[in-house]
């Protein structure tokens, strides 16, 4: 499936519209049991062996829950939270959990998202905020295109001044093969509006995600 970006000065509806992300042709769920009965195969292993039995059902069963965000849209997703308000101070929700899929290795992307956004008449449910990373992070990713999403969402959404979005994440397709480097994190940014053109709300939303929150 693909995600269409929205343009610029489009109503919240043509916003949703324009976010909706397309269906594909599917497989049948036996399909794809039987594809990972092959890959258990080419591994050297026996299907059919009782621990192995019902492996390829739970594979498929998991991984379409670690990519339901394909089968998700905006619109229900918002369910109508977005509100006019007469505010103009910034908004930030921090260290929202990501677990998300490598698109290159289909291993997981472990990390967690600053959001932030100066309101132009419009707010959103804060809760919708980590349900719009929640909804990109289950996908097939790589940590810029999920960050991007992420910012490009809330713009098309609200048009606010800006948005700023930071993502922090471990890859375990850096920790556990290949260069095999535990506690390396990627940090990603996206930066709209005022964010971009302006150091000091970007220097303010930058000190705002440094500190640690005192209430774990």
């Amino acid at each position: 499936m693909t995600a269409q970006l929205p343009s610029k000065n489009l109503s919240a509806d043509q916003a949703i519209a324009a976010l909706s992300t397309q269906s594909q042709p599917r497989v049948s769920d036996a399909e794809m049991r039987q594809a990972v009965r092959t890959l258990l195969i080419g591994l050297g292993e026996d299907p059919d062996r009782e621990g192995l039995l019902d492996t390829p059902k739970r594979v498929v069963k998991a991984l379409k829950f670690l990519t339901s965000g394909y089968h998700q849209s905006l619109d229900e997703l918002l369910n109508g939270a977005i509100f006019h308000e007469d505010t103009s101070e910034m908004v930030l929700v921090r260290d929202i959990d990501l677990f998300s899929s490598c698109e290159h290795h289909i291993l997981p992307i472990l990390g967690r998202a600053h959001v932030a956004y100066i309101p132009n008449g419009k707010v959103i449910g804060l809760s919708k905020i980590a349900r719009i990373c929640e909804m990109y992070a289950r996908r097939l990713q790589v940590q810029e295109r999920l960050t991007a999403q992420i910012a490009d969402a809330l713009q098309g959404l609200l048009q606010p001044q800006g948005v700023a979005v930071v993502v922090e994440a471990t890859h375990m397709c850096m920790v556990m093969r290949g260069v095999q480097k535990p506690g390396s994190w990627t940090v990603t940014s996206a930066m709209k509006g005022v964010f971009a053109d302006d150091a000091r709300t970007r220097d303010e939303f930058m000190s705002l995600i440094r500190h640690s929150p005192t209430f774990h």
